[in-house]
This record gives C-alpha cells, structure tokens and sequence, in this order.
C-alpha cells in the first residue's frame, strides 16, 4: 500500500501537519477537528490495495470501480458522502510532437481529499507545493485542493493549445511551400497526424465544460460557497481553450481541403502534360505506321529525297506542337 501512496499530509488551518503513520487514525483526527482535512494522493493502485481506501473513507463502489479502471470521460459525480471529480491532464512534447494524456480522479468529502491518478502526466506535484506555500487558500480545505487541481489543469490547457497553434502555423507553411510536391506523402500524413492529436486533445478539453459549470453553481455539496467565483475562473480559462480547439479543428479542415486541391491541381497538371507529350509522339507513330505498312504504292515512295522530308514533316509538327503546348503552359 505504502508503494502507491505518493503523498499523505494532514492540514490544519492552511499548514500541514505530518505524514500521519495511519491514514484511517488521521481521517477520523481531521473530522474531529475544525479547519482540518486529510490529502492522500495514490498512484495507479491495484484493487487490492485501493480497497482499504474504499472502506475507510466511504467511497461510492460506482466511483472506486471508475478509480480502478480508467479510461474515462471527464465528469463530475455526486454522492452522498463525496464528490467524484475525472479530469485528464494532457501533456504535449514538442520536440517529437505527441501529445498523451493521463487521468485524475479527485474525491472531496467530509475534511478529506483523495487524487487518483493514472498514467505519466503528473500535475498533482506542483498543486501540492503551490497550495502549501498560500496557507490561506489551504485552509479553505478540499474545496481548495479541487479548485487548485482543476485550474493547473485548465491552464496546461492553455500551453498546449499555444504549442499546437505554433506546430499547425508550421505544417500550414510546409503545405503551401513551392517545394511541397517532394514531401507530398509526408505532408499528408502529418496532417491526419495533426487531427488525430487534436482530436485527443478535444477529447480532454471539451467534455470538462459541464462537470466545471456544475461547480460554479450553488447545489453541488461540499463546495465552499466562497469557492464558486474560483471555478467561474477555470470555467473562463477552459472556454478560451475549447475556443482554441475549435479554432485548430477549423484551420486543421481547411489546410487538409486546401492540401486536397493543390493535389487535385497538381494531377491535373501531370495528366496535361502526359497528353501533351503524347500528342506528340502520335505523330511520328503515325506516320512511322503508314511507312511501315510496305504497301508497293506509297507518296514519295521512290523518291530520294522522300525519307528526309519525312523525317523534317515528324519534326516540324512535334516542334509546332510543342510551342502550342508550351503556350498554353502544358508544360
């Protein structure tokens, strides 16, 4: 159990305390005290060692079921005796461009905080440092824990979007450069590329709209009702971010449309210039054929000088044809 546990402190009044020895001798000192809450964050734990948790703390097995296995939505849960908070925590690596995703469950109940969380990206560090060194927003309790995790969260939000803006505004550059046709293949698959990340991102993004709006308002249990203004914060921030996705699903569809044309052109093109040069070459084809056919009675047939004009003939109108393609710019 003590493998998975990544953090246990208990709080007074902003300030933490200890790292109490057990957590369940912790909980019930939190409940019995006033301005005090217990925060244990759990990494990946398996069902076995989650269900002590589970006991102790009177979680929903709805809840608990979705902590084990992951792969949720974001959502907001509410229970008798908690909340059930699913954020996904997105992360975005510019050198190699991929963008993965984790998962966060936070449970708020009476004077404890339970996180949950799933996968590489880890925002909960930084939350736990920032929120200990401002006591006085520490000692509004799980409230402010699950504000300070929501709006980190949210803000990464942001920095991903602002790197995925600066990646499009560079894939959009290589679509339209002169020397696009050398990469075409590459392009392409950059591009679907592209949409598949944005559209993890989305994935993470858009669905934490309604479980943060439900925050703001004054019917969700065990928010401080000073906490609402807060969550009205992160629910602007993640509207900027969602009208930033929207913004990268537009541009991602029109440089895919305008990569699409300049293809359909550029195919044009080679089919003209396919039919161009073989035009040409219908004509000393053809009157190669007629030459060939051996007949006794051919025009010029027995004449000296009737191979070279021949010859001039097949050159003068593949020149001649030349020039009205190249005029036209079949060429």
């Amino acid at each position: 159990m003590r493998k998975v546990i990544v953090d246990c402190a208990l709080y007074r009044q902003g300030r933490r305390a200890e790292r109490p020895e057990d957590f369940s001798a912790a909980l019930r000192e939190a409940r019995s005290a006033a301005e005090t809450f217990l925060w244990i964050g759990l990494h990946e734990p398996t069902e076995a060692e989650f269900d002590r948790v589970t006991r102790d703390f009177g979680l929903h097995p709805l809840a608990v079921e979705d902590s084990l296995h992951a792969h949720q939505r974001p959502k907001l849960e509410i229970y008798a005796d908690s909340l059930f908070l699913v954020l996904k925590p997105v992360d975005y690596d510019e050198g190699d461009s991929t963008l993965s995703t984790g998962e966060l469950m936070v449970f708020v109940g009476d004077s404890f905080v339970l996180t949950v969380r799933h996968g590489r990206t880890n925002p909960l560090g930084s939350v736990r440092a920032r929120l200990e060194g401002d006591p006085e927003v520490l000692r509004h309790g799980p409230t402010a824990v699950m504000y300070a995790v929501s709006d980190t969260v949210v803000d990464h939000y942001l920095e991903v979007a602002a790197a995925l803006h600066t990646d499009l505004e560079e894939l959009e550059s290589t679509v339209f450069a002169r020397n696009a046709r050398a990469g075409s293949r590459d392009t392409a698959s950059r591009i679907y590329e592209f949409k598949r990340r944005a559209l993890e991102f989305r994935r993470a993004t858009t669905p934490l709209t309604d479980p943060i709006t439900r925050l703001t308002g004054a019917r969700v249990p065990f928010v401080h009702k000073d906490a609402r203004v807060f969550f009205r914060d992160v629910a602007d921030h993640l509207s900027r971010v969602n009208e930033q996705v929207e913004s990268i699903d537009r541009l991602l569809t029109d440089i895919l449309s305008a990569y699409l044309a300049q293809m359909g052109v550029r195919q044009n093109d080679d089919m003209r210039k396919i039919s161009a040069w073989a035009a040409m070459f219908a004509v000393p084809t053809a009157l190669a054929g007629v030459y060939g056919m051996n007949f006794a009675h051919m025009p010029e047939l027995h004449q000296v000088w009737g191979y070279p004009v021949t010859l001039l003939l097949m050159v003068t109108i593949c020149v001649v044809l030349f020039r009205i393609f190249k005029r036209r710019d079949w060429f």
